[in-house]
């Protein structure tokens, strides 16, 4: 089983919270941390921008990907949101497991 580390960027702290409930919530991810007051300078528009964001970091199984960014761009404030995976090639088994057990959906 494939696992992935996402990283999405949220104008702040309470659309972060809000997004990584939902995934939660719905199984999509098995976890979701946040990281707030982040200083992100990007160029938008033609012009360089200085802003406060919020990181949400989650992990989450590869093959769900598609449906966590597919979610994320219905409900996120941005055009463009920052939604990247990145693989986890090292993962301890237990939290292998508890990761795989928590992203299963309940029948």
């Amino acid at each position: 089983m494939k696992v992935i580390f996402l990283y999405v960027t949220c104008k702040d702290r309470d659309e972060a919270l809000s997004i990584g409930k939902l995934l939660v919530q719905e199984r999509l991810v098995a976890c979701a941390n946040i990281v707030d007051n982040m200083n992100s300078i990007y160029w938008w528009n033609g012009e360089v921008q200085m802003e406060k964001e919020a990181i949400l970091i989650m992990k989450s199984r590869q093959d769900l990907f598609a449906q966590v960014k597919d979610k994320i761009d219905s409900v996120h404030s941005y055009d463009t949101p920052c939604i990247v995976a990145m693989p986890i090639d090292y993962i301890s088994e237990t939290y292998l497991s508890w990761l795989i057990k928590e992203t299963e959906t309940l029948n």
